[in-house]
């Protein structure tokens, strides 16, 4: 046993020599959000990856706890193309419920186990300037936006001492709010602050070439391969697979897809040679 939690930590030496001092961007969502174990493990996790020396950036949605509110309020709940469409009364319900409550969770866990962590949303610091958007299929879906610019600076700030907890709305010049999407929030972010890594985590293994077969996991693949593969891609995985895309064109190193309902697969993910899920690189 302690010849191999040693030889577990030798396998992890190159690459906290590697990612040292390195942002990384975490898109928190799926079971690690819900279930109260797998919460639990996430905020150890992410606050080993600050003692270690990197500058994790936590974005996160909310959608079953939205819906959940939604539904309370007999509000009507659709998803066109993985989006939500949201009108005033849903992005009046998703602000709330994702800046007022879900975000203050986080912070609190990440907060109890040793590091601090600080809330923000796309309002605080003009983080996101948004702008009203269409779904992928031209489908008009209300009040959802689509991030115009990251004003990194609030974050540069905040990270060199906190964990930025970053709530994925936001508004346009005129104040209108947005709902937006956590992935696309994500993506941007990483972009903007031309991180190294850009993390999702799932409910599933990975990115299936057929979603209906688990054993189609692809474990690493291209920007190249993503997006011409990107037009058959269906439901919640194609915002995840585009925001991979958007990262890595602006320069961030390499987006992975992890399976969020394993116990510690950022960790298996970042330290491990096998890994856990799909890494994306950069064009070959």
């Amino acid at each position: 046993m302690a010849m191999r939690d040693a030889a577990t930590l030798l396998e992890a030496l190159p690459y906290i020599r590697e990612f040292h001092g390195r942002t990384v961007v975490i898109k928190y969502g799926g079971a690690a959000m819900t279930d109260p174990a797998l919460k639990e493990e996430f905020a150890r996790d992410v606050v080993l990856l600050k003692y270690v020396g990197m500058k994790p950036v936590i974005v996160h949605g909310g959608g079953p706890e939205i819906t959940g509110y939604m539904k309370r309020l007999n509000l009507p709940v659709q998803f066109v193309d993985g989006l939500r469409v949201s009108d005033a009364a849903t992005v009046e319900v998703a602000k709330m419920v994702l800046v007022g409550k879900v975000n203050k969770d986080i912070v609190l866990l990440i907060n109890r186990h040793g590091q601090p962590a600080v809330g923000l949303c796309g309002d605080d610091g003009l983080l996101f300037r948004a702008a009203r958007q269409a779904a992928p299929s031209g489908q008009d879906i209300g009040y959802v936006g689509r991030i115009e610019h990251v004003d990194v600076d609030v974050l540069t700030h905040v990270a060199q001492d906190y964990i930025p907890v970053v709530a994925s709305v936001g508004a346009d010049r005129e104040g209108n709010s947005y709902n937006i999407n956590a992935d696309e929030a994500a993506g941007a972010v990483a972009r903007a602050l031309r991180a190294y890594k850009i993390m999702f985590l799932t409910d599933v293994a990975g990115w299936m070439r057929d979603p209906a077969d688990p054993g189609s996991v692809v474990s690493e693949t291209t920007a190249d391969a993503v997006q011409a593969a990107l037009g058959s891609v269906e439901g919640g995985m194609r915002p995840k697979l585009a925001a991979c895309l958007d990262a890595i064109h602006g320069g961030v190193s390499f987006a992975h897809i992890v399976d969020g309902r394993v116990p510690h697969s950022l960790l298996l993910e970042l330290f491990t040679d096998a890994g856990q899920g799909t890494k994306i690189g950069p064009a070959a």
